[in-house]
């Protein structure tokens, strides 16, 4: 067995320190930092000198600052605890900076108060994707999750807390997010905030003090509602409450509200009984549920108010909309008298709602008649019946021409250059983390992506491509059929579609002359089926000005025009952008677009731009290629050179390694990716980031067509 390694001594300690802080630089001390590990095991002090090496990349007083700090709580914090600290630390620096950084770092009995929510807790960003298809499968109107301090809805956003850790386990975290999430569904759902907050607590002398038993009287009336709705919820949600009364203070207590309780859990039981019962508790205590969320009043005010008087006006509009149509489809009636006619003119139509048969939903009438209203029209519908209770009739009527301005209701669209304008506009754009090789951990929300529009080039431009390469693409166009897979009669097959005779007269023979026959006697007709979905990942930064930029162009015209012909799925983008804040992705193609005339002069529209942040390209493209239902998938990259951005550590080793580990998660999705780079250097990094065998080097325009039929056939085939 290996002898334990000495530790450092204090010389060589003191002397790897100064070179690391560079301390005739910084005028940073470490020999304070030196006698706290010279009296350390030689692990202990590899393992602290390597995290401070990971915080060194991301601040260097962070850095410096941990080894003080942590050498003084080693007795009290498990390693998985320091390194889940030490990120801790590195991720408040990248999202709020410096000081709340250090602060982290110096509070080490606060982070300790919370370990075991980093260790057990569930992350909002863990949980959203899984608890928004949840709420997709609940009735009622759209709702949205968000990340808020506390656990509340404005009756359209559901927030969450960054970690919820109430309880040991991380699975029953995890289930009590979900069952907080159904209780505020419920509230929306079931009528929670069809109450005028401003004006019936008014005659309270204590406020909130009513607010409170209105809660918790709600809560018994929803608890009935989930109890009948989410059976299967409502068992784990009395597990939950289980498990905390265990570690806290008991839930209300239902019997002692005796039979206000009984009666809040009668299937008819409405806000308005909520309402009328609030003075036979007021004055009791009433400690919540675990997954009882915080009552907003002011924030579902201000929401339902604009929402109501904006879905007024849509609803009308929309209605004015079925009209026309209606209007359009319906053959014309015989021909009325001048009275009449003037009588049709002068009545409007009229909508009205039926209830279908009792407790089976409402519908639309128009005219005494039925009408199939779109899905829009359906959650309109809804979600006014949500705040309203029913449809007012005032609703029902259509709007007149010019009776409401469309900026009214529509949603304004914004600029697309205006969404960079001003400090980090992050609305409505996609956030990507990025991985950090040197510290081994994920940026948290690192990179802002937005898709843009591509605009369109010259509409000529495809036609002269296809005048100059005229030969090539009938060459391409032969590669490619090749790679087709035609229908094949198999022969000698035990079961099949028909006898073969040609079987059958052998196998005669052998039984003649005292051979076993075989059992081979009939053929198959085997079916082609392919299932392929190709992404074309197209580098737009400002390195490829010039030739490339048009091989690339030329190269996407030969392919399309193939690859329209063989049949597969396929779909391209382009890439650029400049720092982690403005990345950008353009749609030339999408999977489900056509290729005619807008897709061909947004090939045209191609041209270089800014920089090349492969890393969070390929993490959106990978989601996307992901929705696509194919056997195989495969993302081509076509480049002219490594990752990197404008003035950033990204053009560095870090770039090389967080495009690697995009495309290591892109692996493990079960996409095939794959490079074609025009980089006489790509050989230094490429084989690292996409491994020896999918990459390929070329070196001229002509063969950039060829090399990716080529590669495409060596994948698909």
């Amino acid at each position: 067995m290996k002898a334990t390694e000495q530790p450092y001594a204090y010389a060589t300690l003191l002397e790897r320190l100064e070179e690391l802080y560079e301390v005739e630089f910084t005028w940073l001390k470490v020999e304070q930092l030196v006698a706290g590990l010279v009296n350390l095991d030689r692990n202990t002090q590899d393992f602290i000198l390597g995290w401070a090496e990971r915080l060194l990349t991301t601040n260097v007083y962070i850095s410096h600052e941990f080894i003080i700090r942590v050498v003084e709580a080693l007795d009290r914090l498990e390693r998985r605890v320091i390194e889940a600290w030490a990120v801790h630390a590195a991720d408040t620096f990248d999202q709020q900076g410096l000081r709340p950084a250090l602060a982290v770092i110096q509070q080490v009995d606060s982070f300790l108060e919370s370990a075991h929510a980093h260790a057990e807790g569930v992350a909002f960003d863990e949980v959203e994707s899984i608890l928004s298809t949840f709420v997709c499968g609940l009735s009622g109107r759209r709702l949205k999750l968000a990340q808020g301090e506390s656990v509340y809805t404005d009756s359209e956003t559901l927030y969450l807390p960054n970690i919820t850790a109430k309880l040991v386990k991380s699975k029953d975290n995890f289930l009590l997010c979900k069952a907080q999430v159904a209780f505020m569904w419920a509230q929306t759902r079931f009528g929670s905030f069809r109450v005028d907050f401003a004006t019936a607590f008014a005659d309270y002398p204590d406020r909130q003090q009513a607010l409170a038993a209105f809660h918790a009287l709600d809560t018994l009336r929803l608890e009935a509602y989930i109890e009948r709705e989410l059976p299967g919820l409502w068992r784990d949600m009395q597990h939950l409450e289980n498990l905390y009364d265990e570690t806290s203070c008991p839930s209300p207590d239902k019997g002692r509200l005796g039979g206000v309780s009984l009666r809040l859990q009668s299937p008819n039981a409405t806000i308005n009984d909520v309402l009328a019962l609030i003075p036979e508790v007021l004055g009791q205590s009433f400690p919540p549920r675990i997954y009882q969320p915080r009552l907003n009043p002011e924030a579902v005010t201000a929401c339902m108010l604009a929402r109501m008087e904006r879905e007024k006006i849509l609803l009308r509009v929309k209605l004015a909309e079925l009209v026309k149509e209606h209007k359009e489809e319906t053959p014309p009636d015989l021909p009325l008298s001048g009275e009449e006619e003037e009588k049709k003119e002068v009545a409007p139509p009229e909508f009205e709602m039926r209830e279908v048969q009792e407790g089976q939903g409402m519908e639309l009438v128009l005219d005494d008649k039925p009408i199939a209203p779109p899905e829009d029209v359906k959650q309109l519908l809804t979600s006014i019946m949500l705040d309203w209770g029913d449809v007012p009739p005032e609703f029902l009527v259509p709007a007149g021409d010019g009776e409401y301005d469309p900026s009214l209701y529509q949603k304004e669209e914004k600029d697309i250059e205006d969404v960079w304008k001003g400090i980090y506009h992050e609305e409505g754009a996609f956030l990507y983390r990025e991985w950090d090789f040197a510290r081994q951990h994920y940026r948290k929300n690192w990179c802002v992506l937005r898709e843009l529009e591509l605009p369109p080039g010259d509409p000529a431009y495809v036609d002269k491509v296809l005048d100059k390469y005229q030969g090539m693409i009938k060459h391409l166009r032969r590669t490619f059929e090749a790679m087709r897979d035609e229908n094949r009669l198999l022969k000698r097959q035990s079961q099949g579609d028909d006898v073969d005779i040609d079987a059958l007269v052998e196998a005669l023979a052998d039984s003649r002359d005292g051979s076993e026959m075989s059992d081979k006697l009939f053929q198959h007709m085997h079916r082609a089926d392919r299932s392929m979905a190709v992404m074309f990942m197209v580098d737009m930064s400002g390195s490829t000005k010039g030739w490339i930029n048009d091989a690339e162009r030329e190269a996407l015209v030969m392919l399309c025009e193939v690859l329209e012909k063989l049949g597969d799925s396929y779909a391209i983008y382009g890439f650029s952008g400049i720092g982690r804040k403005r990345c950008e992705i353009y749609r030339i193609k999408a999977f489900d677009d056509l290729y005619n005339s807008a897709t061909k002069a947004r090939i045209a529209g191609i041209v270089p731009k800014d920089y090349t942040r492969l890393g969070v390209a390929i993490r959106h493209l990978t989601e996307k290629l992901n929705t696509v239902e194919a056997k195989t998938r495969l993302l081509i990259t076509l480049s002219d050179g490594k990752p990197e951005d404008y003035f950033d550590i990204y053009n560095t080793q870090y770039g090389i390694e967080d495009t690697r580990q995009a495309l290591f998660e892109a692996r493990r999705t079960g996409i095939h990716p794959f490079c074609i780079t025009i980089d006489q250097r790509g050989k230094d990094y490429l084989p690292h980031m996409y491994g020896h065998a999918n990459w390929v080097e070329i070196d001229d325009v002509k063969k950039l067509p060829l090399k990716v039929a080529d590669i495409y056939r060596r994948l698909t085939s």
